[in-house]
């Protein structure tokens, strides 16, 4: 089968359902108005609540919740075929991640910005609020030490995106400041930092720079220290100088990027060489239900109910901006997912080329392996417009390298947003000082990474990473659909899902404490066990609210 009818038949679906369903669910479900005042004008503070336009919010939000992840999960998640992951990104981006999202940032602007983890503990009660605070603060913990490792890792193995994406932070700062203080607005600002944006990569491409040896430790330790001491700059500074114009920029490129990408292979015209289903490879576990815990950004992510209610809802302008950002943003990601599929599936040669590549899931496993499977059909795909391979590889390593950087300070500034609820909770009112809890935020994931040598601590937690997450995802559409029953409203929309995704997350945590068990790893054993206990308490807490009746109008 020829990828671009994969294509056409993705686009065209992701097309219809943000118009249909997507303006359904706005207008119908959640009732947007324009009359609602956003937590962005009430609580306007020049810092964290900014009112932003909608293209330059839907661009930060966009950047924020896609990082590397719908590239990386479905280039390992094809290992079970092109088919399978192809409907569940399709299905599971316009029926579950987009309606979470959405819903999220919804809940979070009609309760005055708060957190996801306040917004449980006002809709379904107190100590689940603090019980769903302890999950985010795990969850964000791990992405934080991770994330600084992947972004060593990525300018270790693509020096050629060094000088763009250091660039980058530049041009953020000037495309900030002309919007904010010259009052230029965005369009030209923007346009000026992605042609210089695209010049460094061209740079980056002739001068590639390779991090040495320092006094912190090899190259590898160096950048992570680098990347952390970034991630803690941005996490306090206002959000409008670095944070949101950098995003902006990322999703231009990223736009850019994605016509070059699809614009290629409707060029190249390649076949999909990989096995429309593959139930059983070598070593994997069952397609059901990992393959809905492997791909979680490009179909549902419970990482996106943090950034909706935490950084995103701060900056909404119009509350009828929510569709296109929050469920536009969605869509949207699931367009990177099946670029990333079928460049997995379709950029390589032959059949025999990958089946060596995806031969076993150890081969396919490691950050090596899942990139270079999408550098090298996206690469295909780029140079068949008669770019050279050399800057189109660039091009790819800089969107992969650009969007993990998105994770990481978006991470940081989000974790000193849950330890500064948490003073507030625990009447630590020095906690709510942002240098402190950035410090804290970022420290702490620092610190998980030099746990073990070479700054590998990250990776210790990183196996429970997929199903803690996309349990955060079940628990998000828990509160969402109480939160609909509140005020009144069908909740089919968000049970579905929510039922969807509990089952699958609890029977993949299930299985993974068994297969901990087996292996004698008792630290993955205890925390997935006590996290696992954590899913079931919440879900019975917001059981016994709504039998005893005591969840108060959140109207």
């Amino acid at each position: 089968m020829n990828a671009i009818f994969i294509a056409v038949v993705a686009l065209g679906s992701f097309y219809m359902a943000y118009k249909f369903y997507g303006g359904f669910l706005s207008k119908k479900i959640f009732k947007l108005s324009p009359e609602n005042i956003p937590p962005s004008h009430e609580f306007e503070d020049g810092m964290d609540f900014v009112p932003t336009e909608k293209k330059i919010l839907w661009g930060h939000h966009f950047t924020s919740i896609a990082g590397a992840a719908p590239i990386v999960g479905p280039a390992i998640g094809v290992i079970w075929g092109w088919l399978p992951a192809t409907l569940w990104v399709i299905l599971g981006t316009i029926f579950m991640g987009a309606v979470h999202d959405l819903g999220a940032l919804v809940i979070s602007v009609r309760h005055k910005g708060e957190s996801i983890g306040e917004l449980t503990r006002n809709i379904i009660g107190n100590r689940a609020g603090k019980l769903f605070l302890l999950v985010i603060l795990f969850l964000v913990w791990i992405v934080i030490a991770v994330f600084a490792l992947i972004i060593a890792i990525l300018f270790d193995k693509f020096p050629a995106t060094v000088i763009p994406i250091w660039t980058e932070m530049i041009l953020a700062l000037f495309v900030g400041f002309s919007i904010y203080r010259l009052k230029w607005g965005a369009t030209i600002p923007s346009l000026i930092a992605l042609l210089i944006m695209y010049f460094s990569i061209w740079l980056g491409s002739v001068y590639p720079i390779q991090m040495p040896d320092t006094f912190l430790g090899s190259g590898l330790v160096t950048w992570i220290w680098i990347v952390c001491i970034y991630a803690y700059i941005a996490s306090i500074l206002p959000v409008w100088t670095l944070l949101q114009p950098r995003d902006y920029i990322n999703a231009e490129e990223l736009i850019v990027g994605l016509v070059l990408l699809y614009a290629g292979m409707f060029v190249v015209h390649p076949k999909i060489v990989a096995p429309a289903v593959r139930l059983a490879p070598e070593g994997a576990p069952w397609l059901v239900p990992f393959l809905f815990i492997t791909i979680a950004c490009g179909a549902i992510s419970g990482f996106h109910c943090l950034v909706c209610s935490g950084t995103t809802v701060r900056q909404l302008n119009n509350e009828k901006d929510s569709q296109m950002v929050g469920y536009g943003g969605m869509i949207t990601e699931g367009v990177l997912a099946i670029i990333a599929v079928l460049a997995c599936v379709a950029g390589f040669a032959t059949r025999a080329e990958w089946s060596k590549h995806y031969a076993s899931w150890g081969a396919a496993q490691g950050l090596s392996a899942k990139l270079s499977a999408f550098v090298l059909g996206g690469t295909r795909f780029i140079s068949g417009l008669g770019i050279p391979e050399a800057f189109s590889q660039a091009i790819i390593g800089v969107i992969i390298v650009s969007f993990a950087m998105t994770t990481i300070d978006t991470a940081a500034r989000l974790q000193r947003y849950v330890i500064s609820e948490l003073g507030g909770q625990y009447r630590m009112n020095f906690l709510k000082n942002r240098y402190l809890g950035g410090a804290i935020a970022v420290g702490s994931g620092l610190a998980l990474c030099l746990a073990k040598s070479g700054g590998m601590g990250g990776m210790t937690l990183w196996p429970i990473f997929g199903t803690s997450n996309q349990l955060l995802a079940g628990l998000a559409l828990l509160v969402i659909t109480i939160w609909l029953l509140k005020i009144q409203k069908p909740i089919s929309y968000t049970l579905l899902p929510m039922i969807f995704m509990m089952i699958i997350t609890l029977w993949a945590m299930g299985w993974n404490i068994v297969n901990f068990w087996n292996k004698g790893d008792w630290l993955l054993v205890s925390v997935a066990s006590v996290l696992f206990i954590l899913a079931l308490w919440l879900i019975g807490e917001a059981y016994l609210a709504l039998k005893n009746r005591k969840i108060e109008s959140a109207v």
